[in-house]
């Protein structure tokens, strides 16, 4: 055996133990490399996160929330009576009920070469079991099952132009200032959702905002909203006009001051304004100023108000005339006196305000929240006719036996609103307010209202 033998030999043992090993070795697996699935968006503040494999960030956020609310009876002309109704019934002098509500908002947006491009969809569930005490004139006692569901926000917004289903631009914050006096009743005039079309150009603070708006009249000429607003370190402030092409003039009328169980004695009240001239249209006027810590750190003072030329849904101050506590009405109820049933709910009769003047003040103490509002108005002028008679359970009208003008509606409201954050995204708010309504026939009315509330947001 010579050299080279001997070495190719040596060679091939080797090669031989090490393919051994080799196969009698455990085979080391490789991880693969994180993917990150959800990534979190801050471009548009906290909470957002990426829509996987987009470039659009989403935002899904909400509430859930219970409210033990009661008022005294609806509107009567005594607050502290226990005794007998206006129907003839002994009943007592309140009514209370429970309402519970679910909030989802979604929110998308993404950078394009034309500015932001947003989506957002908003939807609540209202569940409304109230059990009254005494809810009806005839002095039964019920308890009703209700629930609602709606889509409140569906609308699209690229840059300035705002295409959708939104609060008004008479009431929203176009601009970043909306109107609303700061408490949970905010007294907003012509607050209400639309159809719209709005556009807003923005420069140092200041803007400028347009919107046509579906009024629902079924006829091709919108409402028209214009608004001037400034947002800055002071607080903000904003003027705007409205044209209605419309004038508010077909009333859901309501009446006043059921009597007697076998008589009938009623006021029927309508605007006097209205003299079948409505297509010619109504305008009116709001402006409002806002100051931030003011008076203390995290503090807000707002005064506003607002003038109507014409009757206008856009002068219609919910929170005065259609209030609602438990799912009950509690302003113009009428009830057959012979059937005790109710003939006509107050919920739709809604009386425009010719001006209203308020102010609002809201504080903050760590977790302590405060507030407070005020507001004085009066309607437009009111026709009244006077009903009287028997009524029978087929007919309540019987005969009208006067007609004329009545003047108007002088109103006031207060309210104040005492809330604590319990813990993070857990807080209770109480809140207590009282409506006096001097009507120019009938008795003067006022009511006291008042809830407590869990909330728990997310």
């Amino acid at each position: 055996m010579n050299i080279k033998s001997l070495l190719l030999g040596s060679a091939a043992a080797l090669v031989a133990i090490s393919g051994a090993r080799a196969a009698d070795a455990p085979v080391t697996q490789v991880e693969p490399e994180p993917v990150e699935y959800v990534r979190v968006c801050d471009v548009y503040g906290t909470g957002f996160f990426y829509i996987p494999g987009t470039e659009t960030c989403l935002k899904i956020g909400g509430y859930v929330r219970m409210r033990l609310q009661g008022n005294n009876r609806q509107y009567n002309s005594d607050i502290d009576s226990n005794g007998p109704t206006a129907a003839g019934n002994v009943g007592n002098d309140y009514n209370v009920g429970s309402r519970v509500r679910a909030r989802l908002d979604f929110d998308a947006r993404e950078e394009t070469e034309l500015g932001t491009l947003r989506a957002k969809f908003r939807v609540e569930a209202t569940n409304a079991p109230a059990a009254t005490n005494n809810s009806s004139l005839n002095g039964t006692s019920s308890s009703t099952d209700g629930a609602t569901y709606a889509a409140k926000f569906a609308y699209l917004q690229l840059g300035g132009l705002t295409i959708g289903y939104l609060d008004s631009a008479w009431t929203a914050d176009d601009g970043g200032i909306s109107d609303g006096l700061l408490t949970d009743s905010d007294w907003a005039a012509g607050d209400f959702s639309a159809n719209r079309i709005s556009y807003t150009a923005a420069f140092s603070g200041f803007s400028g905002t347009v919107s046509v708006e579906d009024d629902g009249s079924g006829d091709f000429i919108p409402d028209v909203i214009a608004k001037l607003a400034y947002k800055g370190g002071f607080g903000g402030a904003y003027v705007m006009g409205v044209y209605d092409e419309d004038a508010y003039g077909d009333y859901s009328v309501n009446y006043f001051g059921a009597g007697a169980s076998n008589t009938y004695g009623n006021y029927k009240l309508y605007t006097d304004e209205y003299n079948g001239n409505a297509k010619d249209g109504a305008f009116a006027l709001k402006a409002g100023v806002q100051l931030d810590n003011l008076i203390l750190a995290d503090s807000k003072l707002k005064i506003e108000g607002h003038y109507a030329f014409d009757p206008t849904q856009y002068a219609v101050v919910g929170n005065v005339f259609t209030y609602s506590n438990g799912g009950t009405n509690d302003f113009g109820r009428v009830v057959n006196p012979i059937t005790g049933a109710v003939v006509s709910s107050g919920s739709a009769f809604a009386l425009p305000s010719e001006w209203q003047v308020g102010a609002g003040y809201q504080q903050t103490f760590g977790k302590i929240f405060a507030a407070a509002s005020g507001v004085y108005g009066r309607t437009f002028d009111l026709n009244y006719a006077y009903y009287t008679g028997a009524p029978t359970s087929s007919s309540l009208y019987v005969t009208e036996a006067a007609t004329g003008n009545a003047g108007s509606v002088n109103y006031w409201g207060v309210e104040g609103d005492l809330g604590y954050q319990i813990t993070k995204n857990f807080s209770v708010l109480g809140a207590v307010s009282y409506v006096n309504l001097d009507i120019p026939v009938g008795e003067k009315l006022d009511q006291t209202r008042g809830f407590i509330e869990f909330k728990r947001t997310f």
